[in-house]
Parts: structure tokens; C-alpha cells; sequence
């Protein structure tokens, strides 16, 4: 006969993921002529719930190498950006309580994918994908049976020292030497 039981566990009840692009304007100390190069580093983050809704709330560095001066002398630009994205995730309702852990994860690194001067400033577009698991605690139900018991088999055949002589019998030393011809053979 077979019954369910609950088990209160914890489980993800909710994911999502988001990809997004943001502008951003750096200005550094001197006219730029050229952007060189552009890179982010540092990037952190963390998760936050606010009636349930999900935050993800971050920030990174920018670092821009450019030249200025008719193009004769560079320079590095650096900056440091925070972001606030709210993440469109889907929480199973059948969470037990509201204390739920985020579990934030960068599925692609935040990298540049267009850079330019714009008179005395230097704008960046920057792209990032997030991924967002929400744990909280959650009822399972499973089947249980409860007329089984492991240890009610019983054993036909007992072991005594008749077996062990049958075994020794059976296993002889050219079946180990076979065996190890046969492996050099296919070698």
C-alpha cells in the first residue's frame, strides 16, 4: 500500500536571467583625440529582495586609455559605476516562508561593446548578462510504501565451507595467465 508523505526542504523557487546594455559617459582630464582601448574590472554584485521583487545592485571600474594632443600623448580615464537592475523572476507560490536566499551569478562578463569621443567626454556602452536562483523553503510530496522491509528477505542459500571449495574449484591459475595473454594480444 502506498501513501505520501511532505518533506519540507529547500529548493530553488525561483529563477531568471537578464541581458542589458546602459550608456555611460566618462570625462577625463584632457581632450580626447582617440579611444585606444577600454576595459572593466571589479565587477560585484549582490541580490536583494524588496516586496518581493529581486535587485540585483552592483558596480564596476572603467578604465579608458586615450590619447589627446593631436594624438601625441595618452592618458587613462577611470570611474567607478553602480547599477540597480530589477530582475523579472518567476517565485513559486508555494513557498513556505518569506526568508529566501539570492543566488546571483554573471552568465557573461560585463565588457565594452561600443566606445567613442564625443567632444570632451568619451561614451561607453557596456553589456552584462545576470543570472538570478532563488532558494527558499518548499513541501515536496513523495510516494512511500510502508508494507516492504529490506531486511525481511530471507536467504536461501547459506554460506558454509562446501561453497568456498566450490569457488576455490572453479578458479583456476591458467584462467589468470588466459586473461593476461589476451589483454598483451590486443595491445
Amino acid at each position: 500500500m502506498a501513501y505520501f508523505k511532505e518533506i519540507v526542504t529547500k529548493a530553488v523557487v525561483g529563477k531568471g536571467k537578464k541581458a542589458s546594455e546602459k550608456e555611460y559617459t566618462i570625462t577625463p582630464e584632457n581632450k580626447p583625440d582617440t579611444v585606444l582601448g577600454c576595459w572593466i574590472t571589479n565587477h560585484k554584485f549582490d541580490g536583494n529582495s524588496v516586496n518581493n521583487d529581486i535587485f540585483v545592485s552592483g558596480n564596476f571600474d572603467i578604465n579608458v586609455w586615450y590619447s589627446y594632443d593631436n594624438n601625441s600623448k595618452t592618458g587613462v580615464a577611470s570611474n567607478t559605476y553602480s547599477y540597480n537592475d530589477k530582475m523579472n523572476v518567476n517565485i513559486n507560490d508555494s513557498s513556505l516562508s518569506n526568508k529566501k536566499e539570492i543566488i546571483v551569478s554573471s552568465l557573461s562578463d560585463p565588457n565594452v561593446i561600443d566606445v567613442n569621443v564625443d567632444g570632451n567626454n568619451i561614451k561607453f556602452t557596456m553589456h552584462k548578462e545576470l543570472g538570478v536562483e532563488v532558494v527558499g523553503d518548499t513541501k515536496i510530496k513523495v510516494s512511500a510504501e510502508d508494507d516492504y522491509d529490506d531486511y525481511e528477505e530471507i536467504i536461501d542459500e547459506e554460506v558454509n565451507d562446501e561453497v568456498f571449495e566450490d569457488i576455490d574449484n572453479e578458479v583456476t591459475e591458467e584462467y589468470l595467465d588466459e586473461e593476461k595473454d589476451a589483454s598483451e594480444e590486443s595491445q
